[in-house]
């Protein structure tokens, strides 16, 4: 149901219930109220569904998708031996790749909670600015991966191997670069490997880098937090699956982190300036600052070619 669709149905039944209640009975009046309310419920979940595309629709559409460039986004079912997850994702192929026969650096991109990846797709005009960015030179060619992190669309997995539950992360870290190296033409190096989300895919970006920095080398962080926010089941969510747990009572790796975050987005400004304060040496750390616009889609559109650009600077180039 449309967002057009869900008000009219709303704006009737008002109607209906206006003009038939002093001739309805109690039984009647009853099922006009109920068939009042049931409408508006209904606009107000088209509306948060719109918001949060926790029940996407149409993603048939965006099915290898081309863009003026040349680039390709491609729709992909990753069945992972690891974790048992078999979930979409959309792959973005740069326009580079089909003319060259290198191997490319990938950034795994993480969406927030609730949500999937069509909001870095719908939202986030993904495709179009990382064709930008690249076209620009401000970006180096690159794969990115758009993985789905949990099997059901309002199961919060924080990107964690859940006790007795999904095992995200394995699937992200483990079955999707097993079938990104399989099906594509990738650096298999650590050097060629970065991660990137907007607020939980932040956090997850950020927790699976320090938690993996044999794997990825850089991870940018679009408005994130210091914790899961969530019970793993078996405590780690306040040690080891908690970057500020981390950062203080852990040696830290190597690795870069790239933090942005809006002025008034009081929990994630919070959180990431304490997580900024906990750096230190070999970990190298980068901050932005966006002004206004809270929590929401317009502050990542505004971070969004900034992550991509640092990242491509802390990942190595393109194989020839």
């Amino acid at each position: 149901m449309s967002t057009v669709l869900s008000l009219a149905a709303v704006l009737v039944t008002a109607a209906v219930l206006a003009l038939g209640w002093s001739r309805a009975r109690a039984l009647g009046r009853s099922a006009l109220v109920v068939l009042s309310l049931l409408s508006v419920v209904a606009a107000v979940a088209v509306q948060v569904n719109r918001l949060t595309e926790a029940y996407p629709t149409g993603a048939v559409a965006v099915t290898a998708a081309a863009g003026p460039t040349g680039s390709r986004l491609l729709t992909v079912t990753v069945a992972g031996p690891a974790s048992r997850l078999t979930l979409p994702m959309y792959v973005y192929l740069p326009a580079a790749y089909r003319t060259g026969t290198g191997r490319f650096p990938v950034i795994e991109a993480l969406h927030g909670y609730p949500g999937t990846p069509l909001t870095w797709l719908r939202k986030l005009n993904v495709q179009s600015t990382l064709d930008r960015e690249i076209a620009a030179g401000r970006m180096a060619p690159a794969i990115v991966l758009l993985p789905y992190q949990t099997p059901e669309r309002l199961l919060d997995t924080e990107c964690t191997n859940l006790h007795d539950g999904p095992q995200a992360e394995t699937f992200l870290t483990a079955d999707v670069p097993a079938f990104a190296r399989t099906h594509y033409r990738v650096r298999t190096d650590r050097a060629g490997w970065g991660l990137t989300g907007y607020s939980a895919g932040a956090f997850c970006a950020i927790n699976l880098a320090l938690r993996h920095p044999r794997q990825y080398a850089a991870a940018a962080s679009l408005s994130g937090y210091a914790e899961p926010g969530i019970d793993v089941g078996d405590g780690s969510q306040n040690t080891t699956n908690n970057p500020g747990w981390r950062l203080r009572h852990l040696p830290q790796p190597a690795i870069a982190l790239w933090l942005g975050w809006a002025g008034d987005d009081i929990e994630s400004a919070r959180d990431s300036r304490r997580l900024a304060a906990a750096v230190h040496r070999p970990l190298a750390l980068t901050t932005a600052l966006v002004a206004h616009g809270g929590h929401s889609s317009a502050v990542w559109r505004q971070m969004e070619a900034p992550a991509f650009d640092w990242l491509s600077a802390h990942l190595a180039r393109p194989l020839p």
